[in-house]
C-alpha cells in the first residue's frame, strides 16, 4: 500500500513488487498477449467460416457483414464503457479472466445455432465477452512499462490480434473443411477457459502508477462523462479517434472480406487459403504491430509528433498495395502482397494507445482505451463491413462481375486517405496536449 503525507498528496508506491523484475513484467505482458490472441481467434474465426455458413443459412453479404462486424461491435463498444470504468477502480485481472470465461464459451455455442438469428445472438455473446479483455489490459500495460517502453509494450501486447488471426485462419479453415464450420467453434471456443483459470492464479494485479512512480492524485475516480469530455476537448485524442476509426475501416472492412473475395475470384480451397490467411496476416500483421510501437518509442523521443507522423505514412502506403491485390489476375502475388497490407494496417495500435494514455491521469486509463475502442470499433468493426457487403449486393444487382473487388476497393482507398489528413491533423497539437496533460505531472518521489 501507498502512503499519504499530511498535505494531502499521495506518496510513490513501493518500489519493490513482483513487477521490480524485468522477467516477471514480460512474463505478464506474455499472459495478456496470449489472452488477446484468445480474443482474436474467437473474434475472426466466423471470418474463415463465412462461405460455409453463408450456404447453409442462406444468408446474403449484407448479414454476413452484420454478424461479423455490427452485431459483434455494438455489444462490444457497449458493455466496454462499464467494464472500462470498473476496471478503472476494481481487480483487472479478475475482469479479464472473467470476460474470456465468458467470450470462449460463447464461441462454443456458436456451433449449435440452427439460423440467422441464433448464431446472431451468440456473435452477441462473444461481444460483450469480449468487451472486458483489453481496456483493463492496457491499463496494466501502462501500468508496469515506463513511457518510454510503453508504446513498444503495447505493440507487443496488440501482436496477440495477428496471433489469433493466424490461429483462427489457420486452425479454422482445417477443422472447417474436414469436419465442417460448427466443429470448427466447439474445438477453438473451449481451451479459453483453461486460459482464464491459469491468468487468474499466476498474474498479480500491479499497483496503478508503479511505472511512474506515484498513485493517482488523492484517489481521484473521474466520471465517464468527465473522461469523456476532457478527451474530446484535446485535438490530439479528437483526430486519433477519428484516424484510428478510419484505419480499422480498412482492417475490418477489407480484411474481414479477404476470404471471400480469394474463394469467389480465384481457384483455391478454403483449407489453403486459411493457410496462406493464417501466414500473411499473422507474420505480416505481428511484424507490423511490433514495428509501429518501436518506431515510435525510438523516434518519439527526438520529437512526439513522430508517434503520429509514422501512422500517416504507413496508412497512405495501403492504398497502391489495395490496389494491386484487387486488381492482379496472379493469385499468389495477390496472397503474398496481403502481407504487406496486414503489415501497413496493424502499425497504428501501439501508438496510439500510447499517446492516448500519456494525455490522462493513472485511473482514467481503461477508461480512455474503452472510450477508444468505442470509436474504432464501432465505425470501423461495426460499420466497415457492413459498408462493404451492402455495396458488393448493390453492384451484384447492378450486374457487375466484381462486385466485391470494387466495394472493397471504393472503401479501403477513401478510408486510408482520409485517415492519413486526421494522423497529420494529430501532430499539429501532441506536444502542447501531452505537456498539458495529468499524467505530465512530475512524479512523487519515493520515500
Amino acid at each position: 500500500m501507498s502512503t499519504t503525507d499530511t498535505s494531502g498528496l499521495a506518496s510513490a508506491p513501493p518500489t519493490e513488487t513482483p513487477y521490480s523484475k524485468a522477467s516477471y513484467r514480460y512474463f505478464v505482458l506474455g499472459v495478456l498477449t496470449l489472452v488477446y490472441a484468445l480474443n482474436f481467434v474467437d473474434r475472426q474465426l466466423l471470418v474463415i467460416l463465412q462461405e460455409q455458413i453463408k450456404l447453409e443459412l442462406k444468408l446474403s453479404d449484407t448479414q454476413l457483414g452484420l454478424l461479423s462486424g455490427f452485431a459483434f461491435a455494438v455489444f462490444y463498444v457497449t458493455c466496454g464503457i462499464p467494464i472500462a470504468r470498473w476496471a478503472d477502480t476494481g481487480v483487472r485481472r479478475n475482469i479479464i479472466a472473467l470476460a474470456l470465461t465468458v467470450w470462449s464459451g460463447m464461441t462454443a455455442v456458436s456451433g449449435l445455432a440452427q439460423n440467422y438469428v441464433h448464431l446472431l445472438l451468440a456473435r452477441v455473446g462473444v461481444g460483450v465477452g469480449e468487451a472486458g479483455g483489453s481496456p483493463p489490459a492496457h491499463s496494466m500495460i501502462s501500468d508496469i512499462f515506463p513511457e518510454k517502453e510503453r508504446a513498444t509494450a503495447l505493440s507487443i501486447y496488440s501482436i496477440g490480434i495477428y496471433i489469433g488471426i493466424l490461429t483462427g485462419f489457420a486452425l479454422g479453415g482445417f477443422i472447417a473443411e474436414a469436419f465442417g464450420w460448427r466443429m470448427a467453434f466447439f474445438v477453438v471456443g473451449m481451451p479459453g477457459v483453461l486460459v482464464a483459470l491459469f491468468l487468474r492464479f499466476t498474474v498479480r494485479e500491479p499497483i496503478r502508477g508503479w511505472s511512474e512512480k506515484r498513485e493517482n492524485e488523492a484517489g481521484e475516480n473521474p466520471s465517464f462523462l468527465t473522461v469523456l469530455r476532457f478527451l474530446w476537448s484535446r485535438k490530439t485524442f479528437r483526430n486519433l479517434a477519428l484516424a484510428g476509426s478510419l484505419q480499422a475501416t480498412v482492417i475490418y472492412g477489407i480484411g474481414n472480406w479477404l476470404p471471400s473475395y480469394f474463394l469467389r475470384n480465384h481457384e483455391i480451397g478454403l483449407a489453403e487459403l486459411g493457410v496462406w490467411m493464417a501466414l500473411t496476416s499473422g507474420f505480416g500483421g505481428g511484424l507490423g504491430s511490433f514495428f509501429g510501437g518501436w518506431f515510435a518509442d525510438k523516434m518519439g523521443q527526438r520529437d512526439r509528433r513522430w508517434y503520429v507522423w509514422g501512422s500517416a505514412a504507413l496508412i497512405l502506403a495501403i492504398t497502391p498495395v489495395l490496389l494491386v491485390i484487387l486488381n492482379t489476375g496472379n493469385l499468389h502475388l495477390a496472397l503474398l502482397l496481403t502481407a504487406v497490407f496486414h503489415f501497413l494496417s496493424a502499425s497504428y495500435l501501439g501508438p496510439a494507445l500510447a499517446v492516448s494514455h500519456g494525455l490522462v491521469g493513472l485511473r482514467m486509463r481503461a477508461l480512455t482505451s474503452a472510450i477508444f475502442f468505442f470509436f474504432i470499433n464501432l465505425i470501423g468493426l461495426g460499420l466497415g463491413p457492413v459498408i462493404v457487403g451492402n455495396l458488393s449486393d448493390r453492384f451484384a444487382a447492378a450486374g457487375s462481375d466484381s462486385a466485391l473487388a470494387t466495394a472493397m476497393l471504393i472503401v479501403g482507398c477513401i478510408a486510408s486517405v482520409w485517415g492519413c489528413t486526421h494522423y497529420l491533423l494529430a501532430s499539429r497539437h501532441i506536444r502542447k496536449d501531452i505537456a498539458d496533460s495529468p499524467s505530465s505531472a512530475p512524479a512523487v518521489e519515493a520515500l
